[in-house]
């Protein structure tokens, strides 16, 4: 994984609340096995029309808005448990998706794969949508290592799980983390066996 420390971009506002996996990345394409080609298909269907022609009228095909960062209504990666959703907002470019709910599986197969869910209150996520539709240039600051969101309208503190927040410092998956205890694990293993 890549590392995450610090992030400043501009970003997406996707307020839709109850956003859920299917809607996110829809379960036809969910045949592959790797995590290749995900971000092509994110939001397909409300990136595309039926026919295939691309949907201006949708957040992600709007010129004046791009970034990083999704922000985006209440409740969202709900529905089932999919990581695909996961690989599709990666594989198009999105390191951080802010929201005022996340669900729980979502929010852990994001933490898994890189990107990072940030949770703020109602109140400030529905300023951040205003001043980001109102000027798609802002650029919005998430500080990992200090567990904040900030922008024109302020600052918010989120919370992180400690060893997902270590993981994403160091752009570590489970198993990179194991492999930088080795040293340790050896040596516990010949003091006590």
């Amino acid at each position: 994984m890549e590392k995450f420390v610090k992030l400043v971009d501009t970003a997406i506002p996707l307020s839709t609340e109850n956003i859920d996996t299917d809607q996110i990345i829809p379960a036809r394409f969910l045949k592959a096995t790797d995590k290749k080609g995900f971000g092509d298909n994110v939001f397909r269907d409300w990136r595309f029309h039926k026919d295939g022609t691309v949907n201006q009228d949708f957040v992600l095909n709007d010129e004046r808005f791009k970034g990083s960062i999704l922000v985006a209504g209440d409740n969202f990666g709900c529905g089932s448990s999919r990581e695909h959703a996961a690989w599709a907002l990666v594989g198009y470019g999105f390191k951080v998706i802010v929201s005022s709910f996340f669900a729980d599986i979502f929010k852990g197969n994001a933490l898994n794969n890189g990107l990072l869910p940030v949770q703020v209150s109602e109140e400030y996520l529905k300023s951040l949508l205003n001043l980001i539709q109102t000027n798609p240039k802002t650029r919005v600051t998430i500080d990992l290592e200090n567990q904040f969101i900030s922008s024109e309208i302020g600052k918010a503190a989120f919370e992180i799980d400690p060893y997902k927040k270590l993981c994403m410092i160091n752009g570590y998956d489970d198993i990179d983390f194991l492999i930088s205890k080795k040293e340790k694990i050896t040596a516990f293993e010949a003091e006590n066996y």
